[in-house]
């Protein structure tokens, strides 16, 4: 039997190869998942490097962009209702060069949860901003090398 971890794992990859080459290609795991956090590892390799060694600015969007996403997809696949889910702003503020695998958190599970109770409830479109913070605990321990905030815009679509 399947830990839901490596459910999890594999369905991003699976989401990643078939929707979004790009996550797929950055190659993301998911180390931890509950009802409140998720933290997300993209791992440094010579595919993601920029010139100076570090983890390229882009990747980094896609790490921020998956841990702020997968937790929203797996709590609307949860409930089973039809969710739109879509990124529709970020900002993001940068402090150190990450030169080791990155890790991504978000502790914005009642966040989400509250965004998908009212979009439910309403039927309209919620938006509302979540914070992922990137560290690099092989580097600089928990120290954030980048925060994060997304604003993620959830739509409960009526079949």
């Amino acid at each position: 039997m399947l830990s839901a971890l490596t459910k999890a794992n594999f369905y991003l990859n699976y989401f990643g190869f078939l929707k979004v080459p790009l996550i797929w290609y950055c190659r993301p795991q998911i180390l931890s998942l509950n009802e409140r956090s998720v933290e997300i590892r993209i791992p440094l390799k010579r595919r993601n490097k920029n010139h100076l060694n570090s983890m390229y600015f882009g990747v980094l969007a896609v790490g921020a962009d998956v841990a702020g996403g997968f937790m929203a997809m797996h709590k609307a696949q949860r409930r089973g209702k039809p969710i739109s889910l879509a990124f529709k702003g970020v900002n993001a503020e940068f402090f150190k060069r990450p030169e080791a695998d990155v890790h991504f958190h978000c502790d914005d599970g009642e966040l989400i949860d509250s965004m998908l109770d009212e979009t439910i409830a309403t039927g309209q479109r919620i938006n509302k901003a979540v914070k992922i913070i990137a560290t690099c605990p092989s580097q600089h321990g928990n120290e954030p090398m980048a925060e994060f905030w997304l604003t993620l815009s959830l739509k409960c679509v009526k079949p």
